[in-house]
């Protein structure tokens, strides 16, 4: 979808934005014993130094590693393009589960004994949390507000202005 570097950042940031957040609240949530609406403030409050390691792993790393990994599955232009988007946000998923609950282990844990069973036991709760608000919200959400903020418009376009000059 986005066709610019510029594009892409903006594309990026509201996609961390939105798994963050929902990833927060969740795990919040678990951690509580349940979802309750002080999580979502507080969600927002404590997100952030996961928002910008999840963002610069996406952006660098994980995007460009995703779309190669997919494409050996499917391919622009002959797929249809919502199987290559579905591609690519599943592999984008399988990647950054592992990564992220890794620093979450160690950021609010620290290095204890059990990192590994604390590690393993966050990537099993997070990754059909993960999977299905990427597949079913998320993703859509961003898509549907990236194409209305990056929407052609044929009244403003240069080829549409010359077409009616002549």
């Amino acid at each position: 979808m986005p066709k610019t570097k510029f594009q892409s950042l903006i594309f990026t940031l509201m996609m961390v934005f939105c798994m963050v957040f929902v990833m927060t609240v969740y795990t919040v949530a678990i951690g509580s014993g349940g979802l309750a609406y002080w999580q979502f403030a507080a969600s927002i409050r404590e997100m952030w130094v996961e928002y910008a390691v999840v963002f610069v792993l996406i952006f660098f790393i994980v995007t460009p590693n995703a779309m190669k990994l997919a494409f050996r599955h499917v391919t622009p232009g002959k797929d249809k393009p919502i199987f290559c988007i579905l591609a690519i946000q599943c592999f984008t998923v399988c990647q950054i589960v592992p990564m992220i609950t890794l620093f979450a282990t160690f950021f609010h844990h620290g290095f204890t004994s059990s990192w590994f069973v604390q590690w393993v036991t966050l990537i099993c709760q997070c990754f059909p949390m993960a999977l299905c608000t990427q597949l079913f919200l998320a993703g859509p959400l961003v898509r549907f507000v990236f194409r209305h903020l990056f929407a052609q418009h044929p009244a403003h376009s240069s080829e549409a202005a010359y077409n009616q000059a002549n």
